[in-house]
């Protein structure tokens, strides 16, 4: 081993240790403060601005923006790819914020819902709604939160190379499930506050380290190359991959609003007040993150005469790799900055996803199953549940199961899908009746369902994973139609039920 790469490592691997004490902190001191079901799940209901905001766009990014994602559209679609993090932070964060917020920090205090299916099952007065949608819940966030340990690798395996892939892996479930498992959300924002810093501080390294390397000379040299190689990769719109390109916008940005992930996090806001500052700073994160992501992505091509051995998922760790390929202890420190960064996007992510994940069992389900489960077992069932559901993540990421990898790649699209009209419609039209939602909920999910068993059929399973970001802005559409249009011809709920919800709107 070189004295190059004995540096790099030892700087990582004290960057790792710093970061694991941290985390390990965190959740001891949250979970002194962690004693009740709706402190674990939502703090309390009292996190400020600062907080909720780095809370949700942590929970948003994840490694594979990072690594594949951020690769593949800048060596496809190039500079265009931009336009999906413009997407994401107007589109996923400002609309998302100033749409959903207020309406479901209200209406769930008054109804006393702590999850999304307890919003359908108060909003609607329906138990088979609320247990649908926690079935929904399991069965597709749990393998998806698989992907989140996707591009941990490449740049791991390059500094650590006799570290495997499932040893990365490994370390970021136990200490995801350590803070988790002990503090609940609680720990999770606070954790999600420093990791959302180093995101930011990461990114903006990256940016300005990856352009202004003299393989790409500037922005303004890196669009005169870029076009001398292909002119669509300059393309304002992207050129052939247009229609690609939207869809991903679409399914990425307002995909957000029906992800029970994302939209608890404006349960746990403490006051309106916190609402319209974290509305700002979250935009603010996400034009940082996901227009960085994609910009450093687009000059691939640049540094790499070919799609590099790894394919997708290498071309930002070459990128980095290339553009830091120097000793120096700047360049040292930036890399240990870039690996905290992966760890800190998969964490954040996994941990709100298990959150979501484990209460949708023990909030939504087991107390129609178990006697005296609220009284006895909530609150440590949870805790449990978090752990089986890390644990399960990683499982599934390690054995890379075939069913498991097909339901993960439609998991985004058909949870979205089957939730976007009846939460949206919930919220704001007091006539969104019972059977809309159960229409707006099933022709969501059958969306994809059905197109994706069509496109298999015509053309084999690969091309309809490769349309299933088509597929999952079908079912959005579809749900937010089905839901008011089936509702103008159903009978209108009771009274009693939307005045309830609508108490203090």
């Amino acid at each position: 081993m070189d004295e190059s790469s004995l540096q790099v490592q030892v700087v990582s691997a004290a960057a790792l240790a710093i970061f694991a004490v941290f985390l390990v902190c965190a959740g001891l001191w949250a979970a002194r403060r962690t004693k009740t079901i709706d402190e674990f799940l939502l703090a309390g209901r009292g996190v400020g601005a600062w907080m909720s905001a780095f809370a949700y766009g942590t929970t948003y990014f994840s490694a594979v923006l990072f690594i594949g994602y951020a690769g593949k559209q800048g060596w496809d679609i190039g500079l265009a790819g931009i336009w999906i993090g413009v997407g994401n932070a107007v589109l996923g964060c400002l609309c998302a914020w100033m749409v959903l917020a207020k309406r479901s920090r209200q209406m769930t205090r008054s109804m006393g819902a702590k999850t999304m299916p307890e919003f359908f099952q108060n909003r609607y007065d329906s138990t088979n709604m609320k247990f649908f949608s926690a079935i929904v819940i399991f069965i597709f966030l749990v393998p998806y939160s698989s992907a989140v340990y996707k591009g941990l690798g490449s740049l791991f395996n390059t500094i650590f190379p006799s570290v495997t892939l499932n040893v990365c892996m490994l370390i970021v479930a136990c200490l995801t499930a350590f803070f988790l498992v002990a503090g609940g959300y609680l720990a999770s924002v606070y954790t999600d506050f420093a990791q959302g810093l180093i995101m930011l501080f990461g990114i903006v390294s990256m940016v300005l380290i990856v352009a202004f390397n003299p393989i790409v000379g500037g922005p303004a040299a890196a669009f005169t190359r870029l076009r001398d190689i292909n002119p669509d990769l300059v393309n304002a719109s992207g050129g052939a991959n247009f229609p690609f390109l939207c869809a991903n916008i679409l399914l990425t940005s307002f995909g957000t609003w029906g992800l029970p992930q994302m939209i608890t996090k404006f349960y746990a806001v403490k006051d309106n007040a916190a609402v319209q500052k974290a509305t700002v700073i979250s935009t603010l994160f996400a034009a940082f993150i996901g227009m960085g992501a994609y910009y450093v992505g687009s000059f691939g091509r640049l540094y790499m005469n070919g799609l590099p051995d790894g394919g997708y998922d290498a071309v930002v760790p070459r990128i980095l790799l290339r553009a830091l390929g120097d000793s120096h202890l700047f360049s040292t420190l930036v890399l240990a900055v870039v690996m905290i960064l992966l760890l800190s996007a998969s964490m954040s992510t996994l941990s709100a996803i298990a959150l979501t994940s484990a209460s949708a069992v023990s909030v939504d389900l087991a107390p129609h199953a178990i006697r005296d489960w609220e009284k006895k077992w909530q609150m440590a069932g949870t805790r449990v549940l978090c752990l089986v559901f890390v644990a399960l993540s990683y499982v599934f990421a390690v054995a890379q199961i075939a069913v498991i990898v097909s339901i993960m790649s439609f998991s985004w699209g058909i949870v979205s899908g089957s939730f976007i009209g009846p939460y949206i419609w919930g919220l704001y039209w007091k006539k969104t009746s019972k059977a809309g939602a159960w229409a707006g909920m099933l022709g969501g999910f059958l969306t994809v369902v059905i197109c994706t068993a069509a496109n298999t059929a015509v053309s084999g399973f690969q091309a309809a994973i490769g349309n299933a970001p088509l597929f999952g802005v079908a079912a959005m559409a579809v749900s937010i139609i089905l839901t008011p249009a089936v509702s103008l011809l159903t009978k209108k709920p009771p009274d009693a039920v939307v005045e309830k919800a609508w108490i203090g709107l």
